[in-house]
């Protein structure tokens, strides 16, 4: 198969619709049509079920989705990951570190410090992003490294390193009565009055949903706390940066939280070695 069959395959089965998938594609719809067909002969099953009103997708469609993503997210890092080591002999960036914003800020400095102080380190760069895209940016070779949370991010695929396990706390106003608690547990902050837990957009389900406000990252999600706006369940490390309008609880039911430095299993970057070095010893 050519990357551009997969392109086309995964726009249609993700459109479910051949003059969307065209329009997105920017081609017209039977060069699409025809190009699907050569697809699913040379693979000898049908990939799409199509009827006068909808497309579907087969057995064998939804296995070549979830593959051609995955191939295509290859191809992707695989350019943008050469074009960075050809940069790297230019003095720029060779190793690109991906963290989600507000998160681990303390294991952060501390690592980009002890890295630094190697005689032979890389230059790093630091690429902050919402909840839930570290993986996305590592797999498509946006970042060579990353900071992952579990169980909330998916590890699935990659190698790691456990840096540290922690607890979790609920995230409140200062002055509010649950603040003079010494721990909680997550019943008591899943529906408080005026205070409800916030919604993370497209994270299929693997940070806590809640009914408040949507939220893209830590910082917003902290300043609606301060304003009384609402509360939340986050690892304890979190306290280090706080103000004084925010306060923590211990949740004792809540599941720990462990972090981890991942990259991608065939790397055989030194600098992403140096790096990955660099965070186990701390």
């Amino acid at each position: 198969m050519e990357g551009r069959e997969l392109e086309y395959f995964v726009a249609v089965a993700e459109e479910l619709h051949f003059g969307r998938a065209a329009q997105r594609l920017g081609i017209a719809q039977p060069p699409l049509s025809r190009a699907i067909s050569r697809l699913e002969r040379r693979l000898g099953a049908p990939l799409l079920e199509r009827t006068s009103r909808a497309v579907g997708l087969t057995d064998a469609g939804a296995v070549l989705l979830r593959e051609g993503r995955a191939a295509l997210d290859a191809l992707a890092a695989a350019e943008r990951r050469t074009r960075r080591a050809a940069l790297a002999a230019d003095g720029r960036p060779a190793v690109v570190l991906v963290s989600k914003a507000g998160a681990s800020r303390e294991l952060l400095a501390k690592l980009l410090d002890t890295h630094a102080a190697e005689p032979d380190a890389a230059v790093v760069e630091v690429l902050l992003c919402g909840p839930g895209e570290q993986e996305r940016l590592l797999r498509d070779g946006r970042a060579d490294v990353a900071l992952l949370h579990r169980p909330f991010d998916d590890t699935v695929g990659f190698d790691t390193e456990e840096l540290r396990t922690e607890g979790q706390v609920a995230v409140l106003p200062a002055g509010h009565p649950l603040t003079t608690r010494a721990h909680l547990e997550l019943a008591d902050v899943a529906d408080l009055p005026g205070l409800p837990l916030p919604r993370w957009p497209d994270l299929d389900g693997t940070y806590p949903d809640g009914p408040g406000p949507q939220v893209r990252d830590n910082q917003q999600l902290l300043q609606l706390i301060a304003l009384g706006r609402a509360c939340a369940v986050l690892p304890e490390s979190v306290r280090g940066p706080l103000g004084d309008d925010l306060s923590t609880v211990p949740i004792l039911d809540a599941a720990p939280v462990t972090t981890v430095i991942a990259w991608p299993p065939h790397s055989r970057s030194r600098a992403v070695a140096g790096l990955v070095r660099a965070a186990t010893r701390l």
